[in-house]
């Protein structure tokens, strides 16, 4: 069952910006946690930013600052705002929401809902 319908995922180059957004297909955003992580092609995931039902965010240590996570309920949509790419950031992008309104945290386990990912790729 598809989850999310994602869009904004894209070549760019370094320095560049993207934005990622999905909208849930299957259930309503508003009252939930939400999270964006990404997966790099032989890696586990990696969470990159977290947002709560009442718009607190989280974002991973390592990317902080270039990275904005953003919701609107009205639309059901997830956004992520990514500035000054970087080759590193190439990856795979997925969104994901829980059944709860708080943030569990990086565990992927905690989000039922999965979109199916969008390629970032970066060239230097």
């Amino acid at each position: 069952q598809v989850h999310w319908v994602e869009s904004g995922g894209g070549s760019v180059q370094a320095g560049g910006s993207l934005r990622l957004s999905c909208t849930a297909s299957t259930f309503r955003t508003s009252g939930r946690c939400m999270a964006w992580f990404r997966q790099i092609p032989g890696k586990e995931h990696e969470g990159v930013a977290l947002i709560s039902n009442t718009a607190d965010t989280a974002y991973a240590n390592s990317l902080k600052g270039r990275f904005t996570i953003s919701r609107d309920d009205s639309k059901n949509t997830l956004n992520l705002q990514i500035n000054n790419l970087k080759p590193e950031d190439a990856a795979l992008y997925y969104c994901a929401a829980a059944d709860l309104p708080y943030c569990g945290g990086w565990r992927t386990s905690y989000y039922p809902y999965w979109g199916q990912g969008t390629r970032v790729t970066v060239s230097s």
